[in-house]
C-alpha cells in the first residue's frame, strides 16, 4: 500500500479519535430502561389516563392517606400497555392540575354583554347548562325531511368529545348525544 503523508496522517488522525472515543465508555448496544415504582408509606395508589392529549397514556396516582387526601406524586405506569411507564413532560406535570392554587374550584358565570364573572352554585349552573341545551335543541328539531321521513334530528348542535376519554366513555357520551338527535358527534385527538 503506497501512502503519502498526507494519507497517512488522515488515517492516524481517525485512528486516535476513534481509540480515544472507544475509551469514553461509549457503548452503542441496545440500553433497556426500566421505571421503578415509588413506594409510599402514607399513601393510596391509583392508575388513571393522562388528560392531555389522544395517546391514552397510563399513570399512577399517590394520594396522602392521612386525611386530606392531597396528591403526593405522579409516574408513569409501567404495566401500562400504551407508556411502559414513561410521561412525556405535560403527563409528567399532571400534579399540577391538582396541587394548584390558581385552579377554579366552583363555577363561575358572565352574564351577557357583562364584564365581570360570577360564582354560582353548582345546582345553579348545571340547571343553566340543562336550559340552554334544551332550548336549543327545541329550536332545531327537525322531526321530518322534506320528503316526510321520520329522521328526528337537532343541526344546530355540535359536539366535540374528549381525547381523554376511553372506548367505552366515548360509547356512553355518543350516545347521550344521539339521544338529544345530535347529528354532528365528532372525538378531538390532539386538536
Amino acid at each position: 500500500m503506497k501512502l503519502n503523508r498526507r494519507d497517512f496522517i488522515k488515517i492516524s488522525g481517525a485512528t486516535a479519535a476513534g481509540v480515544a472515543v472507544s475509551g469514553l465508555g461509549f457503548d452503542l448496544s441496545p440500553v433497556k430502561s426500566h421505571a421503578q415504582i415509588l413506594k409510599t408509606k402514607y399513601a393510596k395508589e391509583t392508575t388513571t389516563i393522562c388528560c392531555y392529549c389522544a395517546v391514552g397514556c397510563g399513570a399512577i396516582v399517590h394520594t396522602s392517606k392521612r386525611g386530606d387526601g392531597r396528591v403526593i406524586n405522579i409516574e408513569g405506569d409501567p404495566d401500562h400497555v400504551i407508556n411502559r411507564g414513561s410521561l412525556c413532560s405535560k403527563g409528567a406535570s399532571i400534579k399540577q392540575l391538582v396541587e394548584n392554587e390558581n385552579r377554579l374550584t366552583e363555577p363561575m358565570y358572565r352574564a351577557p354583554y357583562s364584564d365581570k364573572w360570577e360564582t354560582v352554585s353548582w345546582e345553579w349552573a348545571l340547571g343553566k347548562i340543562a336550559k340552554n341545551v334544551k332550548e336549543t335543541r327545541d329550536k332545531g328539531f327537525t322531526k321530518k325531511n322534506a320528503k316526510g321521513q321520520v329522521v328526528n334530528r337537532v343541526t344546530n348542535i355540535a359536539s366535540v368529545g374528549s381525547a381523554a376519554l376511553d372506548n367505552e366513555e366515548c360509547w356512553i357520551y355518543q350516545a347521550l348525544m344521539r339521544s338529544l338527535g345530535l347529528v354532528y358527534v365528532e372525538h378531538q385527538a390532539r386538536i
